[in-house]
């Protein structure tokens, strides 16, 4: 049991955690929620050990193991992705070297019934209990299937961890907390690099985790799946939940529902006691009994509400002008990556007004034909633009080409016009920047920052087509509903590419499906789609999908199995024959067997015809192998 006991924090001054106290036993997935800036993270580095409280302790059973992914990462190693991940091994190298030690210790200790002997053999069986416990056996294997699961194949396992971008560096890290088996996990936003088969494999692995594991997350259905336990840090203290997210979300409204009601009747009750005071403060004999009103009023607690000012937050994109009625329309595209083609024979067209989701597995072609319709990228077939057209982009590598040397507040300040301009501070909350986070420059912001940035400055802009790739990956839930809010009001064109159903729920009258090189257009929005495919969220459909795709490669492996049997048949054949041929051509050669054998007619048919068979079996050999290409 891992116990956080009377933990205070302090900042400048400022106190972020105030008397926290709570416990995680063997076996609870905690979710922890809370809004920007209330020390989720904080906590977890304070458990984790590399923030000193100013107050308070966490208290941890003895060899208490902790694992710990960071949000944010600063990668500089080069070596293989199987080597960075092999790192994670050291504490288990380092510990089976502990218990080698204490056996020489004991093979040479004489006094078997001495204290140090016996305190030897309890530490001997502790560190045996540990090393069984972090799985030690069979590690290689262990390491080829963690990162498997989070999306290697096995020729990435090479690479150089410099070379991959953050996403996967992130996936290494990722699996290097998982290796070692701790007691508990402390995961920070683990889901925002993932994609879906990588995410379903995370929910599975944690379903199975014999530990415990404290997870900030703000993709709703990765808590519901995985989560057994929510607790929300609310003005330094914990609210303690019992069971997961979805259902926190409701008892939660029922909590601040009773909590206004209870501000309402203090209210009521105070307005009533300041009436009496002015009734009988001027009544001499009144004086000393509105006195005390007064003591009483001043010593009441006031009472608050949860509800964040953020959530009252409402932003409008600006109006945009006029476009012309078909907004897109492509017919016939196809794009290519060298061989590797991505889609082909694309039709469709997206009027103005509309509302349209990308959905569809990773790898499908969501992204590439955004960035083929922003004009980033070249493709065949036929793409129109309709007229008047102002086209906003938002993807993460976007966020990259902010200039560096203002600051947050600056960089959206400048852009602001009109009333906007008195908006700034709001716009800037609503995305999570708060307090001294508004005068950071933008050079030093984090990539999910940057993105939170590139989102607030396409609120400023008066565009008619808004392109959105994953614009939800570094939203709390407050600020996805602002956003969402602000396209659902929004009269331009709207493309969202997105696995979030939640945020596509009611937004959209289209679904783009991307499946196997195709797009094919919907109508209706994404439970209607849902429906179609009797599936019960995006993940469902999309792990239908990935193993429809599985059976196929199945099928296929099965049937390359089978020619490549015979094609390794035919091989054997081939060499005999060759064999057979080399030895008779030899024979041929030989002046003394020459005159005898051009005369053996059996010889001569049994030459001629193993000439024939060889021809036939490379005919073979060479139809097989094209099927095997194929």
């Amino acid at each position: 049991m891992l116990t956080v006991n009377s933990i205070s924090m302090e900042f400048g001054g400022e106190a972020l955690f105030d008397n926290l106290s709570f416990q995680i036993s063997a076996g609870e997935r905690i979710g922890l929620t809370g809004k920007n800036g209330a020390g989720k993270s904080t906590l977890l580095k304070i458990i984790l050990g590399s923030f000193r409280p100013t107050s308070g302790q966490i208290d941890t059973p003895k060899d208490y193991r902790i694992g710990y992914l960071a949000q944010d990462l600063d990668v500089v190693s080069s070596l293989s992705v199987l080597e960075e991940a092999k790192k994670a091994l050291k504490v288990i190298r380092d510990l089976e070297q502990e218990i080698n030690d204490i056996v020489q210790c004991l093979e040479t200790t004489t006094d078997v019934n001495s204290d140090a002997y016996m305190r030897m053999l309890d530490d001997l069986n502790d560190k045996q209990i540990q090393l069984d416990s972090m799985g030690a056996d069979n590690t290689e294997e262990r390491i080829e299937r963690v990162l498997k699961g989070l999306g290697f194949e096995s020729r990435d396992m090479i690479k150089p961890l410099n070379t991959l971008s953050g996403g996967w560096q992130m996936r290494v890290e990722l699996a290097k907390v998982l290796l070692v088996n701790p007691d508990i996990v402390l995961l920070d936003e683990p889901t925002n690099h993932l994609d879906i088969e990588s995410i379903l494999w995370l929910e599975g692995y944690l379903q199975e985790f014999g530990g415990s594991a404290i997870i900030i997350s703000h993709d709703r259905a990765f808590l519901d799946a995985v989560t057994n336990r929510t607790i929300e840090i609310v003005n330094g203290s914990a609210r303690d939940y019992k069971f997961a997210y979805s259902k926190y979300i409701e008892e939660r409204a029922s909590d601040v529902e009773r909590q206004r009601s209870a501000k309402k009747n203090q209210e009521r009750q105070i307005k009533q006691m300041e009436r009496n005071i002015e009734r009988f403060r001027a009544k001499a004999n009144k004086a000393k009994f509105a006195q005390g009103l007064i003591r009483k009023v001043d010593a009441i607690e006031r009472l608050e509400v949860d509800d964040d000012a953020i959530a009252a937050m409402k932003f409008r994109f600006p109006d945009p002008p006029r476009s012309g009625k078909v907004v897109v329309k492509a017919v016939g595209m196809a794009k290519s990556f060298g061989s590797n083609e991505v889609f082909r024979s694309v039709d469709f067209e997206i009027l103005r007004g509309e509302k349209i989701a990308f959905v569809g597995k990773n790898g499908m072609g969501k992204t590439t034909l955004s960035k083929c319709i922003a004009d980033q990228l070249d493709f065949g077939g036929d793409l129109t633009l309709g007229s008047n057209l102002s086209l906003g982009f938002f993807a993460q590598h976007q966020a990259e080409t902010i200039p560096g040397d203002k600051t947050v507040f600056e960089t959206v300040d400048d852009k602001a016009t009109g009333d906007m301009r008195t908006k700034v501070r709001g716009l800037l909350g609503a995305f999570l920047f708060q307090g001294d986070e508004v005068n950071k420059k933008v050079k030093v912001l984090s990539g999910g920052e940057r993105s939170r940035l590139a989102l607030a400055l396409l609120m400023l802009e008066p565009h008619n087509l808004l392109i959105l790739d994953e614009p939800t990956n570094h939203l709390d839930m407050q600020s996805k509903a602002i956003l969402k809010e602000a396209i659902q009001h929004f009269t331009g064109t709207v493309i969202i590419v997105s696995h979030d159903r939640d945020f596509l729920n009611g937004l959209t009258q289209r679904v783009f499906e991307f499946n196997h090189h195709t797009v094919k257009p919907h109508i209706g929005d994404i439970n209607d789609f849902l429906a179609l495919k009797k599936a019960e969220s995006l993940r469902t459909w999309e792990r239908v999908e990935k193993e429809s795709e599985r059976t196929v490669s199945k099928e296929k492996k099965a049937n390359d199995y089978t020619l490549r049997k015979s094609l390794a048949k035919t091989e054997r054949k081939i060499e005999k024959l060759e064999a057979e041929i080399n030895e008779m051509n030899q024979a041929l050669q030989d002046p003394e067997q020459y005159s005898h054998l051009q005369s053996d007619e059996a010889f001569l048919n049994s030459y001629n015809q193993k000439i024939r068979d060889l021809d036939k079996f490379n005919e073979d050999w060479a139809r097989l192998a094209d099927q095997i290409d194929e």
